[in-house]
């Protein structure tokens, strides 16, 4: 019996509102895949823009789901999971575009290494600047440093700057603690052994908790240089209607909020989660008491006003999530 899989990697792409950058993304995958047998599963996430059509009139060769409802990244990633006959698993962002060669070096990577569970590539940016690529798991420290604005003030140093890794040569590969679900390629068998998703996480998180339980089952995460990606970042974020979306336009305030609680709970207790919720809630009032004292201006009461919002919003998370014991009902 021939158990040898009729791929060597499936390309799972979710997605939401994106129709045109998701053509772009398709358009650049086909590009990147040349003789290599490469299946491509498109899970299209209930969007009002036509997406799902747009890929079955002009892209017939891609193996297309359509949702009734919006399951957010991790469960309509793991409806892909389940279809996807590759030795490998290749997760792709419809807002990200694969660069000549990017495939090819992901598959040999895998194949070089196999205690290698998951790789990431280097993300950059439409103008060829360096985006976060690889970064070390969530902690308190972490939060205080990006929040206080430490970590951004002081990018070069392997303290302040160690949640994104800042300090280290983005040119470099290492083996690191997770790498952003815009680009990960995953070896099948690892993760039927590990297991998918948790479908908890509904937007955001996701990919850390997956790269914890795959450490934690002995598989290396590596970042890899030479796996070159285009990514925007937060396309389907804007999409999404009544929503508070944050200052770079790139997440949605109260999923990440939710999210983040999810994950303290679930890795560090519910004192984990309080503290995370208490570090956040006590910066913002601080902030907010700053802008209130400061001047009397409108950009002052604007900020005090912003620093108002995201405490409520922290507030919600807190008695929506339960403390972060469970997951609001889908569609967030």
């Amino acid at each position: 019996m021939n158990l040898t899989p009729p791929f060597e990697a499936s390309v799972i792409i979710v997605s939401y509102n994106t129709r045109d950058i998701l053509r772009r993304c398709l358009q650049s995958l086909y590009a990147a895949i040349g003789p290599r047998a490469i299946e491509v599963i498109v899970v299209e996430n209930a969007s009002r823009d036509a997406s799902a059509d747009m890929v079955e009139r002009e892209f017939p060769q891609v193996r297309l789901v359509r949702s009734a409802t919006n399951l957010g990244f991790a469960a309509a990633n793991n409806v892909g999971f389940k279809l996807a006959r590759g030795r490998y698993v290749i997760l792709l962002n419809p807002d990200a575009e694969v660069a000549a060669g990017a495939l090819d070096n992901a598959i040999r990577c895998m194949e070089a290494s196999p205690r290698i569970g998951l790789a990431g590539g280097r993300l950059v940016d439409r103008d060829g600047r360096d985006q976060p690529s690889a970064r070390r798991f969530p902690s308190l420290l972490n939060e205080v440093l990006v929040i206080s604005g430490l970590a951004a003030r002081f990018p070069r140093s392997r303290l302040f700057g160690r949640f994104d890794r800042t300090w280290a040569d983005p040119a470099q590969a290492a083996q690191v603690d997770w790498v952003p679900g815009a680009f990960a390629i995953i070896r099948h068998d690892a993760l039927r052994a590990v297991g998918p998703f948790d479908e908890r996480f509904f937007l955001y998180y996701e990919e850390v908790d997956l790269c914890r339980r795959f450490q934690a089952a002995g598989w290396q995460v590596w970042y890899r240089p030479d796996i070159v990606i285009r990514h925007l970042g937060g396309e389907s974020s804007k999409t999404v209607e009544n929503a508070e979306i944050s200052s770079s336009g790139s997440q949605l305030v109260l999923w990440r909020m939710r999210s983040a609680l999810l994950y303290y709970r679930k890795h560090h207790g519910r004192l984990g989660a309080w503290l995370l919720a208490r570090i956040e809630t006590a910066w913002h009032g601080l902030r907010r008491l700053k802008a209130t004292l400061a001047a009397r201006s409108p950009a002052g009461a604007a900020k005090a006003a912003e620093s108002g919002r995201l405490i409520g919003l922290m507030q919600r998370a807190w008695l929506e999530t339960q403390g972060g014991a469970v997951s609001p009902r889908r569609p967030w």
